[in-house]
């Protein structure tokens, strides 16, 4: 039984590691590239300000969601 425990924390720090990546692809890479690009006049719609805030914010609970799966995993 304790090596299903041990899987199971395995598993469970993963699934919590890939939302800490798809948390820094949609909050910080893709308002990033849309304003680079120009993409749907993002870069006119927010403010400097609040779209630094937003990335951060983002970038704050990717962080925060990795370390919980660094910690869970062991």
């Amino acid at each position: 039984m304790k090596h299903v425990r041990n899987e199971r924390r395995k598993l469970l720090a993963n699934a919590i590691d890939r939302a800490s990546t798809a948390f820094v692809t949609v909050g910080v890479a893709t308002p990033i590239a849309g304003v680079i690009f120009k993409v749907n006049g993002l870069g006119l719609a927010l403010a400097n300000s609040e779209l630094g805030l937003a990335v951060l914010g983002f970038l704050g609970t990717a962080v925060g969601l990795h370390t919980l799966g660094s910690t869970t995993g062991t």
